[in-house]
């Protein structure tokens, strides 16, 4: 009996051609066929690398369909790819159906680690990022969008979207009606292109810098929205309701215990409520 296949998420670079690794290449080469957002992009991608291989195309609008064609496939032994145009797979890409048959059929899944827009612009954005919520891209109707940033509003982590330049100016002065000037924005531009940018500021004033120079209004985007409560994450203690919650707990709960529920709760810095319960548990 052939042993079944693999199924490989290949990351490929989403601007800087230098950022494919010496894994993917050779992942891409060794499969026996490669499943690809446009096959037109992947075959041009291949042909810098020197990679020949069979490609077929697996997008948002077949992936369904084709899902178990591809499982059939890896049943009967062969090893396959899975790419998007830029990036990781299924991040804001197709593949999350196929990723989900293979668990549901018992195959196995190897993720390659690799280029993403994601990652890349929060490490060197500035703001926090212990915690943070992808949003992919907001909906593109106003009032749909609008609605989606009225309840991203008072999100306590850092917000990364996607946004694509036709796009953002409406975008910012959204987020200037809706969030107001007090939050912190970086607007990341053609990410590890050659006129890669970052810039900061409150949306009005990101807004003004993108209409007085219509350059910054190209390329692809990455957008991070600033925690709700970055200003006070280095405040004194936790909140009053977070501090009775603790202390209710503790009659029943270890410290440890009790200040990561009360974390999950409040939605508060856990290491924070163990170091105030440390100080005050004791106390009458």
């Amino acid at each position: 009996m052939t042993d079944p296949g693999t199924l490989y998420i290949v990351p490929t670079p989403i601007g800087n051609l230098g950022d494919m690794t010496e894994r993917a290449i050779k992942t891409l080469a060794d499969v026996a066929a490669i499943a690809a957002e446009h096959t037109r992009h992947t075959r041009k991608l291949m042909q810098h690398y020197g990679i020949q291989n069979d490609v077929f195309a697996l997008h948002e609008h077949n992936e369904t369909q084709r899902a178990d064609a591809v499982i059939e496939r890896l049943q009967q032994g062969d090893s396959l790819a899975l790419v998007s145009d830029a990036g990781t797979p299924l991040i804001n890409d197709p593949g999350y159906v196929l990723v989900q048959r293979c668990r549901q059929h018992g195959l196995k899944v190897v993720a390659l680690p690799g280029a993403c827009a994601v990652t890349v612009a929060l490490s060197a954005a500035g703001l926090p990022t212990d915690r943070f919520a992808f949003e992919g891209f907001l909906p593109s109707k106003p009032q749909q969008r609008r609605a989606k940033l009225e309840a991203l509003k008072t999100e306590p982590r850092t917000v990364v979207v996607y946004e694509s330049p036709h796009r953002i100016l409406h975008t910012l002065a959204d987020m200037n009606a809706v969030l107001g000037t007090e939050r912190q924005l970086v607007l990341a531009r053609e990410l590890t292109k050659q006129f890669e940018t970052y810039l900061n500021g409150s949306a009005a004033e990101l807004l003004q810098i993108l209409t007085d120079d219509s350059n910054q209004q190209r390329g692809e985007m990455v957008l991070l929205i600033s925690p709700l409560q970055q200003e006070t994450e280095a405040s004194d203690g936790p909140g009053e309701a977070s501090k009775r919650t603790l202390l209710l707990l503790l009659e029943e709960l270890p410290l440890k215990k009790a200040a990561a529920v009360t974390a999950k709760i409040h939605d508060e810095r856990k290491n924070v409520l163990y170091q105030w319960g440390l100080e005050n548990k004791n106390k009458d």
